[in-house]
């Protein structure tokens, strides 16, 4: 199934404005309790693809396409949709909102419980968590890129007014999310005989080598990251002292939420109200470090860069967590690939150190960062080839590529998907766990990343096949009918076989789709690879084709309105047309100069039949 992102973000439009809206009013309540993080991405549907697609602008009234009004005829008409956004979130801004004015990041019922018998109590599902904080920067960013173009279409004072305190919440709710961020991030250092530190090498070693090589090893590759969480870590983390022995193993990444005893952050011009004291363990998760690399990225955008959208405190903030950001890549990518044989990423499923967890989806979030490590360095051609199998493999393994057997326990990896302890969530009063489902989405946004990395012609036609088969699979997994129709999630439609399965109206897998659909056009927007065989041969056509030309205008020159006449203008225009492409798409060089020769070898045979007639 081909990806067309015009297509199926428009069908998708329709869909999230028919759930959500009512005669342009937002409509809650069709989760289990409250949540930020899925009413955030229930937001998003909408508001990403408008901030990060042209064609699908909302803040320029008069430039909204006719299909973009068609799909979002719930929403309002062309005047009504930007002011109608705005109420909506600020409803969101107001919704999570403490009683002490401070933005609050509510898991909700995305928590559940460790044990079934147990239920989530109020409390706990006002917990803060890492998913919130980084789609509150996505959706804060997106929200002011949209205010402050918007601001210059509208003259009337009650939207510009609205327009003025909705900015504002944005703000704060921006630079409470990046102080959330950086007081979660973490640096965990354990000892190499520890429960951890064996596994870390076990990890890591694959059983090759004896536990004092693997151990020295690593103490060589990452001397550099070690030195650099010594001397530049300071805002929002305590690092054990430990680190500055070599013999100690570490990890570094996020944890679910923020972690016990992370300090506030107090350097800043406007204080926010509301830092809470976190209680997650100092253990980094590869997942929750993929959801903060996402949203921080976001930080960096050209948007966010061109219309200026941080102040001074959001980017002192920025800053800080862009070293994390580096940091946490560059660990989890040597790990991933650590030593000089088979990477460690290509033992499936990976193993987790902290938690004694193995699935596909970890090898799927660990796999998410090396491809975020892989854009940032510009990978090499060996690194992407070798990353491109691991999506395959692990396409095959989710039974996405595949035909999944009877009783395969695979289904559980999409429903009800796997299910992760977050620890230091029992202090709250029991433990919790976080539920993913998203493996197929997660899997489809990596594989349209890699394929816009790639300048493989090989690689890339593989990606693509795969992105195609994955978002296939996904697209056949829309609720057809009842609520939420034309939106996820139905498992059952691609695996009628599977016992268990319930039909669920899930945000999480919808915005995910939608952020592949953004980057497939992306993708799509960029110049095709260009193969050097073809534009030598493209070169090779179009100097026979010329030479050919200029012999042809030799002969006694025809009038302009002849048919010799338009034939020779053709025949220069399409000569022209296609120099100019050689460099940049030689194919459609290529394309070009055949026909043109084509067309002069008649006009050489027209004539010399003539000549032998005379």
């Amino acid at each position: 199934m081909q990806i067309k992102p015009r297509q199926h973000l428009l069908d998708i439009w329709r869909a999230a404005a028919r759930a959500s809206f009512d005669d342009g009013k937002l409509v809650w309540g069709d989760t289990d309790g409250l949540s930020s993080v899925a009413d955030a991405e229930r937001l998003l549907c909408l508001l990403y693809p408008a901030t990060e697609v042209p064609a699908f602008r909302l803040d320029q009234p008069d430039t909204t396409e006719r299909d973009v009004l068609r799909a979002l005829e719930r929403v309002g008409s062309r005047l009504e949709i930007p002011p109608n956004l705005i109420t909506a979130l600020t409803q969101f801004m107001r919704t999570y909102t403490g009683p002490d004015e401070s933005p609050t990041f509510a898991g909700g019922p995305y928590f559940k419980p460790a044990d079934p018998k147990d239920e989530l109590t109020y409390e706990q599902g006002k917990l803060g968590v890492v998913d919130s904080y980084s789609m509150s920067v996505t959706l804060c960013l997106a929200t002011l890129g949209f205010l402050k173009v918007y601001e210059s279409s509208t003259t009337r004072p009650d939207v510009r007014k609205a327009l003025s305190q909705l900015r504002e919440a944005t703000n704060t709710r921006l630079t409470a999310a990046m102080i959330s961020l950086l007081r979660s991030f973490t640096v965990n250092v354990f000892d190499a005989e520890s429960e951890q530190g064996r596994r870390l090498i076990e990890v890591i070693g694959q059983n090759r080598q004896s536990d004092r090589a693997v151990l020295q090893q690593f103490s060589r590759r990452f001397r550099p990251l070690r030195a650099t969480i010594i001397e530049s870590l300071s805002r929002g983390i305590e690092v054990e002292e430990s680190i500055r022995d070599e013999s100690q193993l570490f990890e570094c990444g996020w944890a679910w939420g923020v972690v016990k005893d992370a300090p506030q952050i107090t350097d800043l011009s406007v204080q926010v109200p509301g830092q809470p004291d976190g209680i997650a363990d100092r253990l980094p998760y590869v997942y929750f470090t993929v959801v903060a690399l996402d949203g921080i990225q976001d930080l960096f955008s050209e948007r966010t860069l061109t219309l200026g959208l941080l102040d001074a405190d959001q980017q002192k903030l920025a800053e800080a967590l862009r070293l994390r950001w580096e940091l946490s890549q560059q660990y989890w990518s040597a790990v991933a690939r650590f030593g000089s044989e088979r990477w460690p990423l290509e033992d499936l499923p990976w193993q987790t150190t902290g938690l004694r967890l193995e699935s596909e989806y970890f090898s799927l979030t660990v796999a998410a960062i090396l491809v975020h490590d892989l854009v940032r360095r510009k990978a090499t051609d060996d690194d992407l080839t070798r990353t491109v199998a691991i999506m395959e493999r692990l396409a095959d393994r989710g039974r996405i590529t595949s035909r999944m057997t009877r009783n395969d326990p695979v289904v559980r990896l999409h429903d009800p998907g796997v299910m992760m302890p977050l620890a230091g969530s029992e202090r709250s009063g029991s433990l919790l766990q976080w539920r993913m489902t998203d493996f197929s989405a997660q899997l489809l946004k990596r594989t349209i990343q890699l394929a816009e990395l790639s300048r493989n012609i090989d690689a890339q036609d593989r990606l693509l096949r795969l992105a195609e088969q994955t978002f296939e699979h996904l697209w056949n997994r829309r609720i057809e009918e009842g609520h939420g129709s034309g939106l996820w999630d139905n498992v059952q439609a691609v695996y009628p076989d599977a016992r268990g399965i319930t039909r669920r109206l899930s945000w999480s897998v919808t915005e995910r789709v939608t952020e592949c659909l953004v980057a497939a056009r992306n993708m799509y927007e960029q110049q095709p690879i260009r193969s050097a065989e073809l534009a030598q041969l493209a070169r090779e056509l179009l100097s026979e084709a010329t030479h050919l030309f200029g012999k042809e205008q030799l002969e006694a020159p025809a009038s302009a309105d002849g048919s010799r006449g338009r034939a020779m203008r053709s025949i220069e225009s399409r000569l022209d047309h296609a120099r100019d492409l050689v460099d940049e798409r030689p194919a459609t060089a290529f394309a070009l100069a055949l026909p043109v020769l084509q067309e002069l070898d008649t006009l050489a045979q027209a004539r010399g039949a003539a000549t032998q007639e005379g």
